[in-house]
């Protein structure tokens, strides 16, 4: 399984309420919510983004409240994955949960810049800067992960589960 796109990137701290602010979160629907991604930090972000792109942060990413709109909003936004020194743990847990795949790695996040073209392997863990013909090793997913991913989340995981 891979990620394949062009990067946008941000620093330290980008918290959930960046991520999908609160006004937004009177909607359900995550093609709604998506379309308000990261309005208040980037508000070219939607526009710029195209299906696949992966972002890259810095330091505890998804930070502040616990509301899982947000890995929601990016993943249905067509973010690919998120590369960051650091997430915060509820959003780490929530975005594994909606089988959105995000991976620390701060020698990635030190080593790509806003625009680069970049691979991930899940598999493996790699990640390839193709812009700058440079590669960053993360952890792998493991196995369970990976088909949690691929089958779009924990619910799908468990349903596919049944009867094994």
């Amino acid at each position: 399984m891979k990620a394949n796109g062009k990067v946008l990137k941000y620093g330290d701290n980008v918290d959930t309420d960046v991520i999908i602010p609160a006004r937004y979160l009177n909607s359900f629907d995550a093609k709604e919510l998506a379309s308000h991604a990261m309005v208040d930090i980037d508000p070219t972000f939607v526009e710029r983004l195209n299906p696949g792109d992966i972002m890259v942060a810095s330091k505890n990413f998804g930070c502040g409240s616990s509301r899982e709109h947000a890995p929601l909003a990016l993943k249905t936004a067509g973010v690919s994955c998120v590369i960051a020194k650091s997430f915060a743990r509820i959003f780490y847990r929530n975005s594994i949960n909606i089988g959105f795949p995000i991976l620390e790695c701060a020698e990635a996040v030190d080593g790509i810049d806003e625009g680069d073209h970049v691979v991930v392997d899940f598999d493996s863990g790699m990640i390839y800067n193709l812009t700058k013909n440079t590669e960053y090793k993360s952890q792998p997913f493991p196995e369970f992960l990976q088909k949690m991913i691929e089958v779009n989340g924990l619910v799908n995981y468990v349903n596919s589960k049944k009867g094994e």
